[in-house]
């Protein structure tokens, strides 16, 4: 199996105190981890890549502490998260998807409330390329009020050969959000829905 070749990292923290009406009693933060590896599959068709999924679970379990501890070291008050990567152009999507599972798994095994499913983005780019990050909450899909996104990108990343890898929490759902529907105070928790 590939090993996994890191060139740098990156944890970037937002804070956000209001969106142009009254302050919420606690600002909410958002948070994204991004990796920057070779992509081991760059410029060739290999057919079998799922052995490096497993390669990637500790760098995913780092990202994901490393999230937390970026919020404040509670994993208790995430409440959103989401997943994604930005293949260099010598790779293809199917690469990026690699990151599903030892991504999404990552998050989900270090948040104890996390049945929802990890939304995801992936796309082919080339350095300086942004993605926006989709959020959702963390044990519930349905909650409109985590329904957000994270903007990250690296300006010298990825180089054609290079994977950016990306995780992203948050502390609450959007500033002022008022659209209705399920609330997080309802959530039942079942089946990652409602």
């Amino acid at each position: 199996m590939p090993e996994v070749k890191i060139r740098k990292t990156l944890v970037q923290v937002e804070t956000v105190y209001h969106e142009g009406g009254p302050a919420p009693e606690t600002p909410q933060k958002r948070a994204a981890a991004l990796a920057v590896i070779e992509n081991p599959y760059a410029g060739r068709y290999v057919d079998d890549i799922a052995p490096f999924m497993k390669d990637l679970e500790p760098l995913g379990a780092q990202m994901a502490q490393q999230l937390i501890d970026a919020l404040g070291g509670d994993a208790a008050a995430v409440e959103g998260y989401g997943k994604g990567a930005i293949v260099g152009v010598n790779g293809e999507i199917e690469h990026g998807a690699l990151w599903h599972v030892p991504g999404g798994y990552a998050m989900r095994d270090a948040i104890e409330k996390s049945k929802a499913i990890v939304p995801s983005a992936k796309k082919v780019g080339a350095a300086g390329t942004r993605l926006d990050v989709p959020v959702t909450h963390t044990n519930a899909s349905y909650v409109r009020s985590h329904y957000d996104a994270v903007e990250v990108g690296i300006p010298d990343a990825p180089r054609p050969d290079e994977i950016v890898l990306v995780l992203v929490m948050t502390t609450g759902g959007r500033i002022h959000a008022r659209m209705g529907g399920l609330t997080k105070e309802d959530v039942k928790g079942e089946d990652g829905l409602r």
